[in-house]
């Protein structure tokens, strides 16, 4: 049995993972170190199991279609004074299998069994299919 927990996480307005990836990029969206990280108004009551191995997977248009391992949670005081979670991640997104997911508000837990599966090397680099084919592809259970 897995000693972790993932986090599964929508990207807002976001087109595809070359979009996540170029946010990712921004000065806005990365720690004091560079590292990216996203900015939560909660704090993971699982953190420990989070980072003992966790990743943020990130679901765009519908279909979780990568993730990230989570390095660390930092304390983040925005500019109203209220202090939020940050998520701070390893550079890099790393594709997985399409998966299908309802929109939620906020993140939830994922456990490690439920995760998609990473897309082998040989697949990790190849232009990735419009989010809404990957999601109707999906849906029929062709991955």
């Amino acid at each position: 049995m897995a000693r972790y927990v993932n986090l599964v996480k929508l990207s807002v307005g976001t087109d595809d993972v070359a979009g996540l990836a170029a946010w990712q990029a921004t000065k806005r969206a990365q720690a004091n170190d560079g590292l990216p990280r996203h900015v939560t108004r909660m704090w993971p009551k699982r953190g420990k199991e989070i980072l003992n191995g966790g990743s943020i997977f990130w679901v765009i248009k519908g279909v979780i279609l990568c993730r990230q391992p989570i390095l660390r949670l930092d304390e983040y005081v925005s500019a109203d004074g209220i202090t939020r979670c940050a998520i701070v991640c390893k550079p890099g997104l790393i594709r997985v299998e399409a998966t299908p997911k309802r929109p939620f508000q906020g993140w939830r837990y994922l456990a490690a069994a439920d995760a998609p599966a990473d897309l082998p090397e040989g697949r990790q680099t190849e232009e990735p299919l419009p989010p809404e084919l990957s999601k109707a592809l999906a849906d029929i259970g062709v991955r």
